[in-house]
């Protein structure tokens, strides 16, 4: 119910409407500020010095709706420090914030015409407050974020420490903005490959491969997503589940899904590692061609532990990790379709019998790896009720996308990766460019393959420019890409919105950190550099004389690379701290960690190695540790610099891990473990050989 008197427009308020621009979904054009942007000296009050406005949310509200409100009055405290309560109706003479359903709430005439849409939403003040109003539960949850945002919340707050500016009094100017419906059906975070949040160790002390996770990360998942306006999450791959995490991910509004091997969210790689089949009352293995019947009863629990959640189904048939389904030697590829086939018709089946009373299902399927050769041979026939999922090579460049006479059997979506554990890792700093993802999800949009996007963001920290890009894209692509320059014009926004007087300089830094970090494997130029380098002079000092031949040209051409790519380092290091300086707190210590931290990781070794490389044709022997003492020095300034880059909530992010292994360059101390290394073999041989001539 509402008051009719509480949105009767006066004469003042309906002038004043007049002279309202109406907002649409202005932030995908990012060329405004969009944090606090609606708050205003003069306009609606809604916190004051004797008033705080409630937040209205009717009883039999969703549930993401009574999340999103709980969201809402704990962002108003931190920027007013007084909290609204949350009431079941307007109270007389009180400022409202108005959550409503269009379809399900009364609302007013203005917000009808939402209904029928999907996650579309307005936002209009009126005399005494302001409405939130969704076309469906997500879409006014939406709304809510819309609106945190705009007041001065950011949506990456959980990654960039960013808290919002104090405001005693809150007035907003007048607002009527609405959204459509998003481009993207179905898009959301992938958080893969978890290896520096579990807490239990393994036998080497690193945290375990299928470890518990403390909830509080997958809530700040969560919440991140949502106010990007996402909605839906894959929170797993090896970690430990719980149905509370699963609960509160659809509790909050988001669908729960998984990966290409997930089947049926069963959790394959539980299989033997957890005892899940034997909980779960399946002998024998994880094999269709011998044990049918015990793999689709696993399959089966999946559905029936997660039936009550908002869930999009993965179908498929691979194993209980990341690899392809063995199939016994000698079987013909027609055999395996048929087998395909087969095995995604049951899974789709019986999913529907399960949820034939209470939902109706959504189910993937990715195209990964050997799938997409079958799919492309056209020989493997799927289910028509499936989502295509095609994939990126791991490095942000998709492999293929549907040809038009595919679109009309299926619905086709995409897997991106940001994040990636394989041939181009990259879960230490972000290496994907803006300027890829502009022409990747132009092409993506073109083909039509808009139903649902997944994006691996594994444990996200380093990947919030680029999930904040792609989150626009996916909300209103048509916008985005109204003109040819959505990286610049996107560059240009995030350093505004996030770097403040600093904005030009920090433009200029991600446009050089972009042209040295085009690649993957660029951030470890120089830690590949130095271990060279150390091996030579450690065959030097061991008096192999020609390890220190300066006319040897690949090792010149080696040490003028290094020198060449250090000072471009040094130049750009310069030009980022300048910026820096111009910052606030708050927004200085983001760039150091987004911008500044990921380019010390490769310059120090750069540097370090620069001066091996010159040890190597030094002479005497205190000349050549004197260079390998600058080098140390560079090193051990990095392992200052990654105790800065540590701060709460972050502590220990670059510990040693099972991906980023103390053997492994994607680990930050990889060049220091070798520098420790030669020195610890250069002592054991001095040792050997002064007890060898002592006799």
């Amino acid at each position: 119910m509402f008051d009719k008197g509480s949105i009767r427009m006066t004469k003042r308020c309906t002038l004043l409407f007049l002279l309202i621009l109406t907002l649409t979904s202005w932030a995908q054009e990012w060329n405004a500020p969009v944090r606090g942007s609606w708050i205003a000296d003069t306009g609606l009050t809604l916190v004051g010095k004797d008033r705080v406005a409630d937040i209205v949310v009717s009883p039999d509200a969703h549930s993401c709706v009574k999340q999103a409100a709980k969201f809402l009055a704990s962002d108003i405290e931190k920027i007013t420090g007084q909290k609204p309560d949350i009431v079941p109706k307007v109270r007389n003479n009180k400022p409202f914030i108005r959550l409503a359903t269009a379809g399900s709430d009364r609302v007013p005439a203005d917000f009808r015409s939402l209904s029928g849409k999907w996650e579309a939403h307005k936002i209009q003040t009126v005399e005494n407050g302001v409405w939130l109003v969704g076309s469906n539960p997500r879409g006014t949850a939406f709304a809510v974020y819309t609106f945190s945002e705009r007041i001065g919340i950011d949506p990456l707050y959980c990654w960039t420490g960013y808290t919002p500016e104090k405001h005693e009094i809150l007035r907003v100017k007048p607002i009527d903005y609405t959204a459509g419906e998003p481009t993207f059906k179905y898009r959301g975070l992938f958080h893969d490959d978890e290896d520096t949040l579990p807490q239990e160790l393994d036998e080497r002390g690193l945290p375990q491969a299928g470890g518990t996770i403390d909830p509080a990360w997958y809530k700040r998942y969560f919440e991140t997503a949502l106010r990007l306006r996402m909605n839906q999450v894959a929170p797993y791959t090896r970690a430990k589940r719980t149905m509370e995490v699963q609960q509160m991910a659809s509790d909050w509004g988001l669908f729960y899904t998984s990966h290409h091997y997930d089947i049926l969210l069963s959790n394959p790689w539980g299989y033997s590692r957890e005892g899940l089949a034997e909980k779960r009352g399946v002998d024998g293995r994880y094999d269709w061609a011998e044990n049918r019947e015990g793999i689709t009863k696993y399959w089966k629990a999946g559905v029936e532990e997660n039936k009550d959640l908002d869930c999009i189904w993965p179908v498929g048939l691979r194993g209980t990790h990341d690899g392809h389904y063995e199939f016994p030697e000698g079987t013909t590829q027609e055999e395996k379709n048929r087998v395909f086939t087969k095995a995604m018709t049951e899974q789709v089946e019986m999913t529907k019998a399960i949820l034939s009373e209470t939902k109706n299902p959504v189910f993937h399927f990715t195209l990964y790896a050997e799938m997409l050769k079958a799919f492309q041979a056209g020989t493997l026939n799927l289910p028509e009720d499936v989502i295509l999922v095609w994939n990126d090579d791991g490095d942000g460049i998709m492999r293929a996308l549907p040809e038009p006479e595919e679109l009309g059997k299926w619905k086709h979506g995409i897997y991106y990766h940001l994040a990636y554990y394989g041939h181009t890792t990259k879960q230490t700093a972000h290496t994907i460019t803006p300027m890829r993802i502009e022409e990747q999800f132009r092409n993506i949009v073109k083909a039509g393959a808009t139903e649902y996007m997944l994006c691996n963001v594994s444990e996200m920290r380093e990947h919030t420019m680029n999930t904040r890009f792609i989150a626009g894209i996916c909300w209103d692509a048509e916008t985005a890409f109204s003109r040819e320059d959505a990286a610049d014009r996107f560059s240009r926004w995030w350093s505004r919105e996030y770097f403040g007087n600093g904005a030009d300089g920090a433009y200029s830094a991600y446009m050089d950190y972009f042209r040295i970090y085009h690649a993957h494997d660029q951030i470890w130029q120089g830690a590949r550099s130095l271990e060279r380098a150390l091996h030579d002079v450690y065959s030097r000092l061991a008096g192999d004389h020609h390890a220190g031949r300066w006319n040897d040209p690949e090792k010149q051409a080696e040490y003028n690379r290094m020198k060449t790519r250090a000072s471009v380092y040094e130049k750009t290091l310069a030009s980022a701290r300048e910026a820096q300086s111009k910052m606030n707190a708050q927004e200085a210590r983001f760039f150091y960690e987004h911008v500044i931290f990921p380019l010390l990781i490769d310059y120090r070794p750069t540097k370090a190695a620069e001066y091996v490389w010159q040890s190597t044709w030094s002479w005497p022997q205190d000349r050549i540790f004197a260079l390998i003492n600058q080098a140390e020095e560079q090193l051990q300034l990095l392992e200052d610099e990654v105790d800065q880059a540590e701060r709460p909530p972050f502590q220990d992010w670059y510990k040693d891990t099972w991906i980023r292994r103390y053997d492994s360059y994607t680990n930050v101390h990889y060049s220091n473990y070798r520098m420790q290394d030669f020195r610890e073999r250069y002592k054991q041989r001095n040792e050997s050989y002064k007890h060898r001539y002592s006799k």
